[in-house]
């Protein structure tokens, strides 16, 4: 696929890098770069190389939200496009019925998403980010769910997906009034992080490697579908039980094997 509004890579540790990537409009969402974030993504889960993936924006934005001309679009047609063609491209899917929806499916991926948010975040690119596993944010970035301002209740899984990250009281207070307000000051459980903007790529860069070279990927994926498969069960003793069944299962593979084998010999894991 040609690629308009995104940028991708991958480096030799298996740590990717996707960059929504429209300069001059704020990396502002649109049918194409829906479609192109799919694609890489597509690309991403097919390669057993990659171990973690980093979205982040062009600077000095992550991504304002919808495009203008597609506020326009929806305002003629409406109703809602999603702007995605036939035959989109869907990773993630598969997994559980429940995270086959945009952008869940980030959900289903068998590597962790990280949101570097280095600038502007508002509409779509908060729920893009919500449904990221790590999220580390620019002290000064400027976030905003946009929608209410706009004459629209919340959008793609945000009044889900909030609650659970920062509490009803504060998920209510962002979803109902719109308001714009900085990473710095966001409520406990938006970011994993929040450090000043030129510490935040170094900050991001520390913790994505981290995965991609001393976590074993067999280990990650497992703790990935655990960690949100029982966000929606409430029975800590089946989860107890799984886990178990897991466990018995990891210690039977290689993986397992090379990270004892590390501790024992005080060195680091060959993954």
């Amino acid at each position: 696929m040609d690629l308009h509004t995104t940028e991708w890579d991958v480096d030799g540790d298996g740590v990717a890098t996707v960059r929504l990537h429209r300069p001059g409009r704020g990396n502002s969402w649109t049918g194409r770069m829906h479609t192109e974030y799919r694609w890489i993504f597509a690309q991403l889960e097919a390669d057993p190389k990659v171990r973690v993936a980093v979205v982040t924006g062009t600077p000095p934005h992550f991504c304002v939200g919808a495009d203008s001309g597609a506020l326009e679009h929806n305002k003629q047609r409406g109703s809602y496009d999603t702007g995605l063609g036939e035959g989109v491209p869907q990773p993630g899917y598969g997994i559980r019925p429940e995270f086959d929806e945009d952008f869940v499916w980030q959900w289903g991926l068998r590597f962790p998403v990280i949101a570097a948010v280095n600038g502007a975040c508002a509409g779509a690119a908060m729920a893009l980010m919500a449904f990221c596993d790590l999220r580390f944010g620019a002290a000064e970035a400027k976030l905003t769910t946009a929608a209410p301002k706009l004459g629209l209740p919340a959008e793609l899984g945000l009044s889900w997906v909030l609650p659970r990250l920062v509490g009803v009281t504060a998920a209510a207070d962002i979803l109902l009034s719109g308001r714009t307000f900085t990473a710095a000051d966001a409520p406990t459980g938006l970011f994993n992080e929040v450090v000043p903007g030129s510490d935040l790529a170094g900050l991001v860069e520390e913790r994505a490697r981290w995965i991609a070279t001393q976590i074993g990927p067999h280990a990650v994926t497992t703790t990935k579908r655990q960690l949100y498969s029982e966000l929606l069960t409430t029975d800590p003793a089946a989860s107890v039980a799984r886990s178990r069944q897991l466990i018995d299962e990891a210690m039977g593979t290689d993986e397992f094997k090379e990270g004892v084998a590390a501790f024992a010999e005080r060195r680091p894991p060959r993954f």
